[in-house]
């Protein structure tokens, strides 16, 4: 068996797509799939995790025959700071509001990267938080408080 083949970048995206393809399949059975002018809560989760295993085959399957090799090592400041910035967006939406979370989720996301300039990541997630603001509280009139204590 040759096992170069799991060096590759599409092999490893297929294989990604088919496993959550397979998962919402999985989920879904126990919903009425129902009809597709009549849908039931599990026909859209069925359908896109089909879709996803088709999608999955089609990338695995260009993988297998000549895909794009790995590269390079991983960061281990990314492997951390990426997932604490998550967590740390998921805390601060409930203690603290939108406007901290965003900004804490942007400028970790930033940090994680090798090219973080503190000026540049700042006028980024400015912006990007008055335009979430703008499309989900606004837009959407989703209820996230902006800043916890100042309602």
């Amino acid at each position: 068996m040759n096992l170069d083949v799991l060096k590759r970048r599409d092999v490893w995206a297929g294989l990604m797509l088919i496993g959550i393809g397979a998962a919402a399949m999985l989920i879904a059975r126990g919903y009425p799939f129902g009809t597709a002018l009549r849908m039931g809560p599990g026909y859209f989760p069925t359908m896109l995790g089909g879709l996803l295993i088709v999608f999955g085959l089609v990338i695995l399957g260009s993988g297998l025959r000549d895909g794009e090799r790995i590269a390079g090592s991983w960061s281990l400041r990314a492997l951390i700071v990426l997932p604490l910035s998550l967590v740390l967006f998921g805390v601060l939406m409930t203690h603290a509001g939108f406007i901290p979370a965003m900004v804490v989720l942007i400028v970790g996301a930033a940090a994680a990267g090798s090219e973080f300039r503190f000026l540049e990541v700042l006028l980024f997630a400015i912006g990007l938080t008055a335009l979430a603001i703008a499309v989900f509280v606004y837009g959407l009139g989703l209820p996230y408080p902006l800043l916890i204590g100042f309602d």
